[in-house]
């Protein structure tokens, strides 16, 4: 039988049709004035995601690459960095540190669970040495949102500067860099965005910068100061033409939506799916679940990595199951990008019947019923 694909998982998310078309466009030397006038555009419009008048840089990487350039760029050799750790991407912020020598503050906190304002202090307190704060506004290795606000709110008046990586939390989550007083904001393409993988973000403010001139640690390629030189018109090396055309694009349907409603819409998405999931009686893995992904703990006798396969291999729906000591433990269905309430309901009817088919006590439609019940109160 004939069987469609559903990307479903928290990165790769689906591109727009008009958002793919737009990659189609014959290309242009970046070294043009033609393409310097669209890459100055989209350097000012890009501003309107982050909620900052201030930089945002636009590399040729993965988020990954943008998490590396920040820590090569804002620290010293032999400084130190508080980094949270919640996940498998506030690890990835401890590797990084420490493949470049910095001395880390490591606050752990147990996965699906959250920081609190209070333990940022804290180890501020401790670490008055520390210049930089590392942060994740959306785990999503666990689904997990943090209260970045309120953790600005403590960070703002100090020395040190407030870093978060965004790639999955950029508007799927509200996000307001300048209002909030964060200093550092790192994103990427291919989730909220809804672009294909292979362009990421930093927007930096004026207070961050000023550790960008002290750095010394090495770098070459994701140099800030380099970027900044060729800002707003060009990057210092050859950038991803086509997809800057296809950025473009949706910037400009984010636009047309309204970012306040690009962030209900992923509330909305998310309400049902955790609707859903408790209707089924399934248990989630996050104390703060975000709008991002929902995490689901794997029901008891019941092959997590089995569960992924029938969801994708069977019924086409591509989720993400577990990362790190997750691994097979937990399921997780995206509300991220470019989706909508008929996403969800394919999410949660194709759980059902893998549920179902691998033997688990299941009442079919039970979860797709309390989500479309939650679509309906909200009138979408």
């Amino acid at each position: 039988m004939l069987k469609k694909n559903y990307i479903l998982s928290p990165g790769p998310t689906p591109v727009p049709e008009r958002v793919l078309l737009a990659g189609a466009q014959p290309i242009l030397h970046h070294r043009t004035p033609q393409f310097e006038k669209i890459f100055a555009e989209v350097s000012e419009s890009i501003k309107y995601l982050f909620q900052t008048k201030n930089d945002v840089f636009i590399f040729a990487s993965s988020g990954t690459g943008a998490m590396e350039a920040t820590v090569a760029n804002l620290l010293s050799k032999e400084d130190t960095a508080i980094v949270v750790v919640g996940g498998k991407f506030g690890e990835r912020w401890e590797e990084i540190c420490k493949a470049f020598g910095v001395n880390v503050v490591r606050i752990a906190v147990e996965w699906g669970d959250v920081v609190s304002p209070v333990q940022i202090e804290e180890a501020i307190k401790q670490h008055p040495e520390a210049k930089v704060v590392l942060t994740t506004i959306s785990e999503t290795s666990t689904g997990t949102v943090s209260d970045l606000e309120a953790i600005a709110e403590v960070v703002k008046d100090t020395d040190k500067i407030l870093v978060t990586d965004a790639v999955s939390g950029l508007l799927a989550t509200p996000l307001k860099m300048d209002e909030w007083n964060v200093n550092v904001v790192v994103a990427a393409s291919q989730k909220g965005v809804m672009l294909p993988p292979g362009l990421a973000f930093v927007a930096i403010d004026e207070k961050a910068w000023r550790l960008v001139e002290s750095s010394d640690l090495p770098k070459y390629y994701f140099d800030f100061k380099a970027y900044k030189k060729k800002a707003p018109k060009q990057t210092p090396y050859t950038t991803s033409v086509s997809m800057i055309f296809q950025l473009r694009e949706a910037i400009e349907m984010i636009k047309e939506e309204g970012i306040e409603n690009v962030w209900e819409r992923h509330r909305i998405l998310a309400d049902a799916v955790r609707a859903a999931i408790k209707a089924l009686g399934l248990e989630l893995l996050s104390k703060s679940p975000g709008n991002i992904a929902t995490a689901i703990k794997v029901p008891e006798g019941i092959d997590g990595l089995q569960l992924v396969k029938v969801l994708r291999d069977k019924h086409g729906a591509v989720i993400a199951g577990g990362q790190g000591k997750l691994v097979g433990k937990i399921i997780r269905i995206a509300h991220l990008g470019y989706m909508d309430k008929f996403d969800m309901i394919t999410a949660i009817s194709s759980l059902e019947m893998s549920l179902k088919e691998l033997g688990y006590p299941i009442e079919l439609g039970k979860g797709v019923r309390a989500a479309e019940e939650v679509f309906m109160r909200e009138g979408v």
